[in-house]
């Protein structure tokens, strides 16, 4: 499930950073944190996706000329209906019933707002001194904490960034509103008659809930910086590093309270970025390529080559890794510099690699091509690291490495710190996800015979194939294809339970009549494509949920439940869990496979494949482009891959008319049988 965080009009570039950061540090794994513009929130589906909306800092007048009307609407029955909203600083005014802002002076803004999820005003600035684009009026605001309402946070002070920021009046008055924390000092605006100079609230909305608050507790300190029209603002931001663990606390313990997932780690940053290794099953080519390397793209100064988007320094050999410990502090993953080491003279010790043996990898990957009579290079000069940015983004966004990688050049990581999915999504991904991109080459001409939307389809099949073709009994595993490339499986309770060996339904209705889902997302694929010197180069990202820790769904959690039924049921059947090394091997085998076989014949030879293992054979849904047309999934189309829909009557008789739907320009909602156009 998603957690937007919006970033269109009336919000600051700031405000969205910290937000988004350490939204993404206290959510991750559990939900995708990403950025949504206006046109995003107004026109596109996204409450069925989504857990909670964000509105960050700014000034919320600009926010209600976008939103006021339909989209409030939207956001308030999204609520109602079980989500989750907060509002920070402007955001809190925004979420009021009504917003008063500076009354009396020349900023002044004051007036109903539409959502009232907090039934009262919010009036400010609570403290004197605010001014629009500066810190001047900035403080470290001290806050008393409801451990009542919050008994998961540890601490009854907290401090917490203020620039600008209402109280919520009267907010004890009000059965739907809990106070989360109050300013320690007097504000200086006044409060009703039973007021409680109220700086966080917690407001019951029908089925769902919202938080507002008149503070920034997301604002990550390390992040500030000082401020030359403030030369106070440096003591704020020391105050505000000596209690960070507090505000974390503070913040985590207001998302339990929303009902959310949060990430327990006790640590209030995110994993430093590791060195990254790189080897290959031959050593002669790890040596030709660090030479390469260092040889073919730009550097300058300290040996920083200068890859694209981000800087590399490159090590001839392990030996140069020492003891050497991550820094202190606050570091920006995408500005970091990358640090490659040639496995030249050894490979990593599993204390430098404690997620991920190279070695067994490097032994299975030969083993697997093997096994599938297959010859190529995916795989076969490899780099690894603990704690990467984005596998798929270390080489598409570096067009000067990509000129020098070689075909099936892969990468791996354990933990992405910058995650990336389709529709701008990021997220912090977990120890126990499989997350590999592979690099390669196609001519114009060629990709005019075989396109590159296929590719796609191609990751999706392979990674499938690679659990089936894990060994005897791994078939049984209900893990299927939500087209064009998602990777589904059937959720543990239902499997726990037998019906993976029934149907392939993909709902069951419940005592409430509500349809719930029985498979759930443990997989997607995202396929970058740039042009370089008359070639394609596209990168094939792929993350896949293998072992990651409850409440995710991962494969491992399934073959659990799958040897529970069997021992429940007397079935002498036991599978043991998947192990990485093991399955990626086996995957980039069966990728390459699949790819020869693709660049000599096109997609058509797997179109069966494809169909067995899809989820949609026969499948009706309906076309809200179309004037929510009834229509029933027959395949795709082998020369481009649009999904072939058949137009159907009330009575679900063909009518004689098809669509075919482009896979990047349309969303499919596979639960609720809609298919809409992206916009």
């Amino acid at each position: 499930m998603n957690v937007l965080v919006y970033s269109g009009q009336g919000t600051t570039d700031d405000s969205v950073k910290h937000c988004v950061e350490t939204m993404r540090l206290l959510l991750s794994p559990y939900y995708s944190v990403s950025k949504a513009s206006a046109d995003t929130i107004i026109k596109q589906p996204w409450q069925g996706k989504t857990t909670m909306l964000v509105i960050p800092g700014g000034a919320d007048l600009p926010v209600c000329r976008a939103f006021n009307g339909r989209t409030n609407e939207k956001i308030s029955q999204f609520v109602n209906r079980g989500g989750r909203f907060i509002g920070f600083c402007a955001g809190g005014y925004y979420g009021s019933k009504r917003c008063e802002f500076e009354t009396g002076t020349d900023m002044e803004v004051s007036g109903p707002r539409e959502l009232g999820f907090f039934p009262g005003i919010c009036r400010g600035c609570a403290f004197r001194g605010f001014r629009y684009g500066s810190e001047v009026g900035a403080r470290a605001a001290k806050l008393n904490v409801n451990r009542i309402s919050l008994p998961d946070c540890q601490y009854s002070t907290v401090y917490s960034y203020y620039n600008g920021g209402g109280m919520f009046v009267d907010a004890p008055n009000y059965a739907n509103v809990e106070i989360l924390a109050r300013y320690s000092d007097q504000p200086d605006v006044p409060d009703g008659p039973g007021g409680a100079n109220a700086a966080v609230v917690y407001c019951k909305v029908g089925n769902g809930a919202a938080m507002l608050s008149g503070v920034h507790p997301e604002f990550t300190p390390e992040l500030l910086a000082h401020s030359a029209d403030a030369p106070g603002f440096s003591k704020v931001v020391d105050v505000l590093k000596r209690h960070n663990e507090e505000r974390m606390d503070f913040l985590r313990a207001c998302l339990k309270k929303m009902g959310l997932h949060v990430n327990e780690s006790t640590s209030v940053g995110r994993p430093h970025l590791t060195p990254l290794f790189l080897t290959s099953v031959n050593k002669t080519d790890t040596q030709q390529m660090i030479g390469r390397l260092e040889r073919e793209i730009p550097h300058g100064i300290d040996n920083i080559s200068n890859g694209g988007s981000d800087k590399f320094r490159f090590h001839w050999s392990l030996s140069e890794l020492g003891d050497k410990l991550p820094e202190e502090g606050y570091e920006d993953p995408e500005t970091a510099i990358k640090e490659v080491y040639a496995c030249v003279d050894r490979l990593p010790t599993r204390e430098e690699t404690p997620n991920f043996d190279i070695g067994a990898f490097l032994c299975e990957l030969p083993r697997a091509y093997s096994n599938l009579s297959t010859v190529g290079a995916v795989g076969k000069t490899f780099m690894y690291g603990e704690v990467v940015t984005s596998t798929s983004a270390l080489m598409d966004s570096n067009i000067h490495l990509m000129g020098v990688l070689p075909d099936g050049f892969t990468v791996y990581g354990s933990i992405q710190v910058c995650g990336k999915g389709r529709s701008g999504n990021f997220w912090v991904n977990p120890i126990g996800m499989m997350a590999v991109s592979i690099f390669n080459r196609m001519s114009l001409e060629q990709a005019q015979r075989t396109p590159i939307v296929f590719i796609q389809y191609l990751c999706s099949m392979a990674l499938i194939e690679a659990i089936w073709h894990y060994g005897d009994g791994y078939s049984e595993i209900p893990v299927r294809i939500k087209w064009p490339n998602d990777v589904y499986i059937m959720l543990p309770k239902f499997v726990e339970r037998g019906e993976h060996y029934k149907s392939q339904k993909l709902g069951t209705v419940t005592s409430d009549g509500e349809i719930e889902a029985t498979y759930t997302k443990v997989g997607g694929i995202m396929v970058n494509v740039n042009v370089i010197n008359r070639e394609y180069c596209f990168v094939v990202g792929s993350g896949l949920d293998v072992s990651n820790a409850a409440p995710t769904v991962s494969i491992n959690s399934v073959i659990e439940a799958m040897n529970r039924y069997w021992g429940q049921t007397g079935q002498d059947k036991h599978l043991a869990p998947l192990k990485i090394e093991t399955l990626l091997a086996r995957y980039l085998a069966s990728f390459n496979s699949m790819l020869n076989i693709f660049k000599a014949e096109g997609f058509r030879p797997f179109l069966d494949t494809y169909y067995s293992m899809w989820l949609h054979t026969n499948q009706t849904v309906r076309l809200t482009s179309e004037g929510d047309a009834r229509a029933r999934i027959i395949g795709i189309t082998s020369d481009w891959g649009m999904l072939l829909v058949q137009k159907t009557d009330s009575q679900g008789r063909a009518t004689g008319e098809n669509y075919e739907l482009q896979p990047d320009g349309n969303s499919f909602d596979m639960f609720r049988g809609l298919i809409s156009k992206r916009k």
